[in-house]
């Protein structure tokens, strides 16, 4: 460096030290002076103004020496002030397209030579991986750091002074009243919205309690109103009350006129389901062949009461109903005693025992491998079972959507979809997992005849239903459209039975059994095995179709023939009840024994004689 340069910091030093010391010895004495003023109280302000004139005086006579003495060396400091604006202009110049201040880690590019903040570039290069100038590609290993000394910023042009440094203060106290004054502008307002949000609530409590006072007065009104003028049966199913629907109460928007709940409907994936299911059942139909271990001729002849097992109570006995899962060989009954009763054949054991209907249970279904059971009752209810690891079953679904006693329930072959018929006139399709009524279906005329009996075909896609007016009708399910009518019944159709072979039709009425052949939609065969007086109670084709089962004052088999001729009774099994009314029959598997319920409490099963050794165990 050279000497007019040293000699320039030397002086600039020296004036600097001046300027402090005598600033500080004249804030000193300008302060002491003031406090003695203060504390006499004899201050004279002429005199006040005096000394602050005199330092003011002192001041300027300061600077212009200062001035002076900077004037001695003009070139020399001019150059070197120009040299540090240059270099502080191309490092703010180059680092202010990414952060606009210097860098405090500077590094340079090896491809352009720009200078960047370390952190900054460092970031940029792990998101786009190129020069954020150039837009070249850039790697951490194209950045070299370079060693500077430590860079003081200078002060502020406010903090050289003290009139500066105090409106800086008078700028910092003003920003903080403001910010102070919105804080308590906001805590206002937000107490005004607390306030009236306190109020809503109480308002709506005021309102629900209100509310809830006039039901329960509606509610006690309507009790003694109905205690003291009865409503009528005719009545009460027109009544405008909100009605009882899959266990859960309706709301009143989904209530039709005329109370009757709006039902969702079968969509087109379900009609796409039970059609795949047609279709699949259909074409194994066409391949079907009679399995080998099917009971002969000869066996059924030779059938004989093996056992009877009384399941029921006896202060109310009968059972209506029978079902058998076939995978597992298990019985489950239906009786007047308002329960179902779940019975492993094989051992003679009551597995269990299903109560919960009000009146008697008309029909018994399982579902599947019998993880489920399906019950309908005279309570006008239908109870959908579910199977525990104990053995037991639990009620999981109660289903309300009948008006009057369900006589019938039938269980489509997806396992996924189930069918209940009542004598209130409709028959309902409902959702298996969920118990859900998708559709509620009558007669479109607005008069229906109350359902007997329901069946669905093996296939799926049709239903037949049974009146009390002896009409058998038959329902295409994915229209919901009654597409043929069988007359000819005197009496209430009781039973109504599809054979396996996908076409032939049996239906029991208090006439006897008829025989339809669905592809021409005729009638080509009658049974009458009983006289006038005595109704037929059940009917039933075997698995494979080749047996047919009809049950009245007795029980009767006859064998399958084609439609021109005879279907000879091979068997019949004289009622054992001492009722006279045999109510219901199924064959077991493989027809290697048949189930027969009766106006007792007693289930009896008919197969080959003990000593003969063929009767399943």
């Amino acid at each position: 460096m050279s000497a007019s340069m040293m000699k320039y910091f030397e002086i600039e030093g020296v004036l600097e030290t001046r300027v402090e010391e005598v600033s500080v010895k004249v804030c000193q004495d300008f302060a002491a002076k003031l406090k003695h003023l203060q504390n006499t109280h004899t201050v004279e302000l002429e005199k006040v103004e005096r000394y602050v004139m005199a330092i003011g005086e002192h001041v300027s006579a300061i600077i212009n020496q200062y001035e002076a003495r900077r004037r001695e060396a003009p070139d020399v400091a001019a150059e070197f002030i120009q040299s540090q604006q240059e270099v502080a202009k191309v490092i703010v110049n180059t680092v202010e397209e990414i952060s606009g201040e210097v860098p405090e880690e500077p590094v340079v590019s090896k491809k352009s030579g720009l200078l960047f903040e370390k952190r900054l570039i460092e970031r940029h290069i792990s998101d786009y991986a190129k020069c954020p100038i150039t837009g070249e590609p850039l790697t951490l290993d194209d950045i070299v750091p370079i060693k500077t000394g430590k860079i003081v910023k200078p002060r502020p042009l406010q903090a050289a002074s003290i009139p500066g440094m105090l409106g800086m203060f008078q700028n910092e106290w003003d920003g903080l009243m403001l910010s102070n004054f919105a804080l308590e502008q906001q805590l206002h307002t937000a107490r005004q919205e607390l306030s009236h949000a306190l109020y809503q609530h109480d308002a709506a409590c005021r309102v629900i309690a209100r509310l809830k006072k006039e039901r329960d007065e509606a509610r006690s009104l309507l009790a003694q109103a109905e205690r003291q003028f009865p409503i009528s049966s005719s009545d009460a199913t027109t009544a405008n009350v909100s009605v009882l629907s899959n266990g859960k109460r309706a709301a009143e928007d989904e209530m039709a006129p005329g109370a009757k709940k709006i039902h969702p409907g079968i969509t087109t994936s379900i009609i796409s389901e039970l059609t795949d299911c047609n279709a699949a059942l259909s074409q194994q139909r066409k391949k079907r062949q009679i399995p080998a271990t099917l009971a002969p001729v000869d066996d059924i002849e030779r059938y004989t009461q093996t056992s009877s097992h009384p399941i029921h109570k006896t202060n109310k006995p009968g059972i209506v109903s029978i079902d058998i899962l076939y995978s597992k060989d298990i019985i489950a009954t239906g009786g007047i005693d308002t329960n179902a009763v779940v019975f492993d054949r094989p051992s003679g054991q009551i597995l269990s025992t299903l109560s919960g209907h009000s009146k008697k249970v008309t029909t018994v279904k399982f579902v599947g491998q019998g993880d489920l059971i399906l019950t309908g009752s005279a309570d006008k209810t239908v109870r959908l079972w579910q199977g525990s690891d104990d053995g037991n079953y639990n009620c999981k679904h109660i289903l309300r959507d009948h008006t009057a006693e369900v006589q019938a329930v039938t269980v489509h072959a997806t396992n996924n979809y189930f069918v209940t018929a009542s004598l209130d006139g409709t028959w309902c399709f409902y959702d298996m997992s969920s118990g859900t009524c998708l559709t509620q279906v009558s007669e479109s005329s607005g008069y229906s005849e109350g359902y007997t009996s329901a069946v669905f075909h093996p296939d799926g896609l049709i239903l037949g239903t049974g009146t009390t007016e002896g009409l058998v009708k038959i329902w295409d399910v994915k229209s919901q459209a009654n597409v043929a009518r069988f007359d000819g019944h005197v009496g209430p159709v009781t039973a109504i039975s599809f054979s396996e072979n996908g076409y032939f039709l049996a239906t029991a009425a208090h006439d006897g059994v008829r025989l339809w052949d669905l592809r021409k939609l005729k009638n080509f065969r009658n049974f009458a095995p009983y006289d006038s007086e005595t109704p037929t109670n059940s009917v039933e084709f075997d698995h494979s179709g080749s047996y047919l089962a009809v049950a009245g004052s007795d029980t009767r088999i006859y064998q399958v023939a084609s439609v021109k001729h005879e279907w000879n009774c091979v068997k019949t099994f004289p009622d054992l009840s001492g009722t006279g009314k045999a109510t219901s029959v199924k064959f077991g598997p493989d027809s290697k024994y048949i189930a027969v319920g009766s106006m007792d409490r007693n289930l009896r099963i008919f197969g080959l004689p003990i000593e003969d050794g063929s009767t399943d165990s």
